[in-house]
């Protein structure tokens, strides 16, 4: 690729990016696609927290190739201190992009060191590296971009030359202004469940984080093993991760009487508890976009089983009284099978994975080895048989997002 066609690569990208609205999955597409543009093998993104550089995304195309297909690299999260003592500190401490054409190799002098820890245990070797600056256009770090070991034509690790480091760093500019926007996003949505927190104390960021990044990785795995195209299953894989976060929005119509209750509900109760997916679903019913549609259908279904014992049923959202529920004393048809949504099953999944494995005021988390085989046995009647096998295959995958989203009381 020369240069004029890696410029218009570029640009093509940008209107790409601009169309992403979840923060994770468009992290994901700025590496995954900055290290396409320098022919880079591997690559790190790390986001600021306050004086701290924490990792969120790691890609390596050696290390995935001698994984099974749909298998994902699992990487260690970590932060680190902005200071110039590591090579990703440095940058984001001094705003200055960095080529280092040989990391065992680095000038006695220089500030910054390379630990070869991660390349012993993983029997990867760590030669070149370009690590970027992401910047505001107000001069803000938001983040570093490290690539890691540019590839010939043979395949063999050689240096970065300074016109990848002009196309890395117009890539990341660019980059960054959609990255302030997907933040503005998640923002707005942990805004709306805040909210519900006020409300519920188990609703918080970090269970919605947890929950919408379990659903879009058994999407993924779904998807992928369902023949759909990679155009179709990043634009919903983007969509999912946001409804996903709204799945009990709702409950902000429910009285703190029984939201807050801490005994056994009464029938009469749980009926109302239970008008939580509607009233949450409510929200989304003067569709406008793909995302009123799937958030709809997950704060709707995401209570429903598999062979027909869930709620709320087959509810006609024009019945709903916005705050209130449903006039009509008549008992909804049930849903059963595929007649569920496929959104709203995956969320079940994802919902009670998460809510069995933590710790809440009024209970404690379960051992793992508990939550899984509650997940098997549940399997032909409360999930969807083929999204819990997939579930069990990508496990891995699971507790790597649930340790990029720890609970923090």
């Amino acid at each position: 690729m020369d240069e004029r066609q890696r410029l218009e690569e570029i640009i093509r990208l940008d209107a790409e990016l601009n169309r992403i609205q979840d923060l994770d999955i468009l992290l994901e597409r700025i590496l995954r696609e900055a290290r396409r543009s320098v022919r880079a093998d591997a690559g790190s993104i790390y986001i600021r927290n306050d004086d701290r550089l924490v990792i969120r995304y790691a890609q390596n195309d050696t290390q995935q190739k001698k994984l099974p297909p749909g298998q994902k690299l699992i990487y260690s999260i970590f932060s680190l201190e902005i200071n110039k003592k590591t090579i990703s500190g440095y940058v984001a401490a001094t705003g200055e992009p960095l080529i280092i054409p040989d990391m065992y190799n680095i000038p006695k002098d220089a500030p910054y060191n390379f630990d070869p820890t991660y390349d012993k245990i993983s029997k990867y070797k760590t030669i070149s590296t370009l690590t970027i600056p992401m910047c505001t256009n107000m001069g803000d770090m938001v983040g570093v971009l490290q690539l890691i070991n540019k590839q010939d034509e043979q395949g063999n690790a050689v240096p970065f030359s300074d016109v990848d480091q002009l196309f890395a760093m117009h890539f990341a500019g660019n980059a960054t202004m959609a990255l302030q926007r997907a933040q503005m996003t998640r923002a707005i949505l942990l805004r709306m469940i805040s909210m519900a927190e006020l409300r519920d104390p188990k609703e918080t960021g970090a269970h919605v984080n947890r929950v919408a990044g379990y659903a879009v990785e058994i999407y993924e795995r779904w998807a992928q093993k369902n023949n759909v195209s990679d155009h179709e299953m990043e634009k919903t894989r983007d969509i999912l991760r946001m409804a996903a976060m709204l799945h009990d929005v709702g409950k902000v119509a429910i009285s703190d009487v029984i939201l807050k209750k801490p005994d056994k509900f009464t029938d009469e109760e749980y009926e109302v508890m239970k008008s939580h997916t509607y009233l949450g679903a409510q929200l989304f019913i003067d569709k406008q976009s793909e995302f009123d549609e799937i958030a709809l259908e997950v704060a709707k279904t995401h209570h429903e089983n598999w062979d027909g014992s869930g709620y709320p049923g087959q509810i006609d959202m024009s019945e709903v009284v916005p705050g209130r529920g449903i006039d009509s004393m008549k008992k909804p048809e049930s849903l059963k099978g595929e007649n569920i949504p496929l959104m709203g099953r995956i969320v079940s999944i994802a919902d009670v994975y998460d809510a069995l494995s933590c710790s809440r005021v009024y209970k404690d988390a379960w051992v793992e080895a508990d939550v899984l085989k509650e997940i098997e046995k549940c399997k032909g009647s409360k999930f969807d048989p083929e999204l819990v096998d997939i579930f069990f295959e990508i496990l891995p995958n699971i507790k790597q997002i649930a340790d990029r989203y720890p609970d923090t009381h």
